[in-house]
């Protein structure tokens, strides 16, 4: 006659046999594809990360600054804060960009600017010692803001469990039912959008993807001691979920980051007044572009430099069009006859 742990033990060597077949979820972490298993770990120090995921894509040298920009009245970071119990996003978020060294992370958030703020006060004060140097011009500017959102979800795979209960009959079916009705698959989609603080420009989106399945039931089989083990990694699969979206999201942005090509709108520049006219709008000799140029400006500036543009009158006339398409050709720049963000550029050195 079979003890109670053996027949235990053979009940659940039964019901793993069986998730096999069906091709059920495994405990792994998928981080974009179904191998990827991922957490942030480890630390940054400058330019030097240690203990980081190996899966964390990394950069020679940063590509600029960038502040955290988190959107604490969203539906998705009351849920994260309220419901999960689970800190910013941008603590977890300033861990994978300093250590991948893309880029250099700048303060923004209220309470380091008004720990800045209270140091600069005690600078104004006379109360800190000599060379202290908190006054002005100390600040690093923020070239970029990235902004997270996060999409999440929490299903019950305990339909699985009745299947295989089905499947396999009797008591050991029943037992199966138990440990699929306690199978849960978490799922988090997360988007990173990033853009440049100087023009407004959204230079680069991505969205990262992650799911993890636990089972939940796996403790009744073993009583109250296995079950206590088994919670600590329960109640923190959301935020291993969550790290593993990100970190996918932040992966895309720098693949596509690194072969980075600027948009180059048609028409008068960017902001400028772009191919797409509407009906009533300024007409493109009276938009400015480039580096705030003007028409009058640029014709001024080609008859400077010995080109037949007649009087300067802010209209891109025929006269107008052809001494830009000579300077373009002088310039080696795309030949368009119109005041492109690169000519002006060119026009303004």
């Amino acid at each position: 006659m079979e003890t109670a742990m053996p027949r235990t033990l053979v009940l659940l060597a039964t019901a793993c046999s069986a998730l096999a077949l069906v091709g059920c979820e495994t405990t792994n972490m998928k981080m974009g594809s179904p191998e990827a298993k991922t957490v942030a770990t480890g630390a940054a120090g400058g330019a030097n990360a240690a203990n980081a995921s190996s899966q964390l894509e990394r950069c020679q040298a940063p590509l600029g600054t960038v502040s955290l920009v988190e959107n604490q009245d969203a539906g998705w970071y009351t849920i994260l804060r309220n419901e999960y119990k689970l800190p910013p996003t941008s603590n977890l978020l300033r861990l994978l960009i300093q250590q991948s060294n893309c880029f250099v992370v700048v303060e923004r958030g209220a309470a380091g600017m008004r720990a800045m703020d209270r140091e600069r006060q005690l600078m104004g004060s006379g109360e800190m010692r000599g060379g202290s140097n908190f006054g002005k011009g100390q600040m690093v500017a923020s070239d970029y803001g990235l902004s997270p959102e996060i999409i999440f979800s929490n299903s019950d795979a305990g339909g699985i469990g009745g299947a295989l209960g089905g499947l396999i009959g009797g008591g050991r079916g029943s037992a199966v039912a138990a440990i699929g009705g306690g199978l849960k698959t978490r799922e988090a989609s997360a988007m990173l959008t990033l853009v440049d603080n100087r023009s407004g420009v959204q230079v680069a989106a991505s969205e990262g993807s992650a799911s993890k399945s636990d089972f939940a039931g796996f403790g009744a089989l073993f009583g109250g001691g296995a079950a206590g083990g088994l919670g600590g990694y329960q109640n923190t699969a959301q935020g291993k979920v969550i790290t593993a979206a990100f970190m996918d999201a932040y992966n895309q942005m720098v693949v596509a980051l690194r072969n980075y090509k600027a948009q180059s709108v048609q028409g008068q520049g960017l902001g400028g007044g772009g191919k797409l006219g509407v009906d009533g709008g300024a007409a493109p000799s009276q938009t400015r572009a480039g580096a705030a140029m003007s028409m009058r400006e640029a014709q001024e500036r080609l008859r400077a430099l010995g080109y037949n543009v007649g009087t300067p009158d802010g209209a891109a006339g025929p006269r107008t069009a052809r001494a830009l398409r000579e300077f373009q050709q002088s310039q080696g720049l795309p030949v368009t006859g119109q005041l492109d963000t690169a000519t002006a550029g060119a026009l303004s050195r």
